[in-house]
């Protein structure tokens, strides 16, 4: 992916003539983001959720530690039978655990679909008044200063960060953007 990025940044660099007909801009998404309060506030709920959801992991991996413990401590004690028994229960356990993983941190998990719901309508709403400045700019480009394009140098004149902040009703001086 960065392969592709460093191309396609070389390519609009490469083509000077075209390129001094377009106007570039970037922004700081995290920034942003981290300027509007409702974003904050969901950010924090789905860390919450998260949290618990790694807690209960937590108690679950501390109960199988003392089972495997238990298991070491007697298994010269036990006959066949309790050992095949034990070792069954802490791999029904480590299953069961897995499992609750899978459901609450996998790809289509609990906390994508809370990340879904709660930040995805903020990320939209920034992505369309990003737009708006860059239509009432006449930019051509706006890139994502925090996202994966690394810049060597961008002028600070081409930061629209803070007219998207504006844009948002949020002044640009009380959280210090793009500086």
């Amino acid at each position: 992916m960065r392969v592709l990025l460093a191309a396609l940044a070389f390519l609009v660099l490469a083509a000077a003539p075209a390129a001094a007909q377009q106007r570039l801009a970037f922004v700081d998404s995290d920034v942003i983001l981290r300027a509007l309060p409702e974003y904050q506030t969901a950010r924090q709920q789905v860390d919450r959720f998260a949290g618990e959801w790694q807690a209960e992991l937590d108690a679950m991996q501390g109960e199988i530690d003392a089972l495997v413990r238990e298991f070491e401590a007697r298994e010269l004690l036990y006959t066949d039978e309790d050992r095949a028994r034990a070792l069954d229960e802490i791999a029904a356990r480590r299953t069961e655990m897995n499992q609750y993983r899978r459901r609450q941190f996998g790809p289509d998990g609990e906390l994508f679909r809370q990340e879904q719901q709660l930040l995805r309508p903020i990320q939209e709403r920034v992505l369309e008044t990003i737009e708006t400045v860059a239509d009432d700019g006449g930019y051509d480009f706006v890139f994502d200063r925090s996202g994966g394009l690394v810049f060597l140098y961008a002028r600070d004149t081409h930061n629209v960060t803070d007219l998207v902040l504006v844009e948002l009703g949020i002044d640009p001086e009380t959280v210090g953007a793009g500086r």
